[in-house]
């Protein structure tokens, strides 16, 4: 498995949970966004700017096991793949406080885009966050 390029703990909320008291799904897809966001602004200020802004083309979620409340949840983003115009990152969640305890797993594909929806070159604080990854 590649390196973690970045990782967020966060607390599931109240909110995030269905009507048999387990995270919803949908939340796992809001905090694997959560920690893409913070990782992208962590690399520049300019991540979604006025020229270009990354698009989702694919998200694979891997639903391991049911997540309850309360919990404190480790994400983990690792690229996969870095490609001219896109990366491919893989992504995990986990317990915080009980590492070994996976409840999910996966992968997203980003491209950039600019303002016309036209693909442009993966940005530079990008590819180098991603160093040393096969393409």
């Amino acid at each position: 498995m590649n390196a973690v390029v970045h990782s967020i703990v966060i607390e599931v909320r109240w909110r995030d949970l269905d009507a048999f008291n387990h995270v919803n799904n949908q939340s796992y897809l809001g905090y694997i966004e959560e920690a893409r966001v913070r990782w992208f602004k962590s690399l520049s200020e300019d991540w979604a700017g006025e020229s270009s802004a990354p698009i989702l083309a694919a998200i694979a979620v891997n639903y391991r096991r049911p997540i309850g409340w309360p919990e404190t949840l480790r994400v983990e983003l690792f690229a996969e793949r870095v490609g001219g115009k896109s990366v491919t990152l893989g992504h995990r969640i986990l317990s915080a406080m009980q590492p070994e305890l996976l409840y999910a797993d996966g992968n997203t594909v980003l491209v950039w885009v600019n303002r016309d929806g036209q693909s442009v070159t993966l940005p530079d604080a990008v590819r180098s966050a991603c160093a040393g990854i096969n393409n």
